[in-house]
């Protein structure tokens, strides 16, 4: 009984590297989440949720848009919790493929960002009362991202994923700047530069994954 062609061995090693090589390139993107799912409902939350920040409570205390002053801070928590299921939902399905330590650190790093903004957001709206609004709108809206690069660098320390590293350094760095220009023009900066950013680096993950 003659063997079919795809059940013959390869004719050379370099052969034989190469389809190794094909295989663990189609498993590593069978296991990996598509990043434009990971990082594009983050980028859309910052750009609608502090780009409605900025219409309301603009610089200067000037108001573009005028609408309730609840609105901004409803807009971008909604977003986020949106952005946070969307990619648990992902991060989840990938998990589900992988067992072990692996599949462990991924649980615990999801549950770390949980307790870590519910802490945040438990311990500021008790305080935040006490501050001038734009300073108070600053403390969420500086706390919030800061807490997100951070996150976003230790997951990239824990996976040796400098691109994950880079993008936490990138989104602490414009953080940090919009700070120090003051309140107003940090909510421009996160939305265009953070999240513009996240759109931006999901679109070039996606397309280097594809190749």
């Amino acid at each position: 009984m003659e063997a079919r062609d795809d059940e013959l061995p390869p004719l050379d090693p370099a052969e034989s590297l190469r389809l190794i090589a094909r295989e663990q390139a189609t498993t590593t993107r069978r296991l990996t989440p598509d990043p434009r799912l990971l990082l594009w409902p983050w980028g859309l939350a910052w750009l609608i949720g502090f780009g409605v920040f900025f219409l309301r409570f603009g610089p200067d205390e000037r108001v573009l848009v005028d609408m309730p002053d609840w609105v901004p801070l409803t807009v971008l928590l909604g977003s986020m919790i949106v952005a946070g299921v969307i990619t648990g939902i992902v991060g989840a399905r990938a998990a589900r493929q992988v067992s072990g330590p692996s599949s462990r650190q991924g649980a615990m790093y999801g549950f770390t960002w949980s307790v870590a903004f519910i802490g945040m957001a438990t311990l500021f709206s008790r305080i935040s009362d006490l501050l001038p609004v734009p300073e108070a709108n600053l403390l969420w809206a500086g706390a919030m991202v800061a807490l997100t690069g951070a996150l976003h660098m230790a997951g990239g320390a824990i996976w040796n994923d400098r691109s994950l590293f880079v993008l936490g350094l990138s989104i602490s760095v414009v953080n940090v700047a919009g700070i120090i220009i003051g309140a107003g023009w940090h909510a421009l900066i996160v939305a265009v530069l953070g999240g513009g950013g996240m759109l931006v680096a999901g679109l070039v993950s996606w397309l280097r994954m594809a190749r």
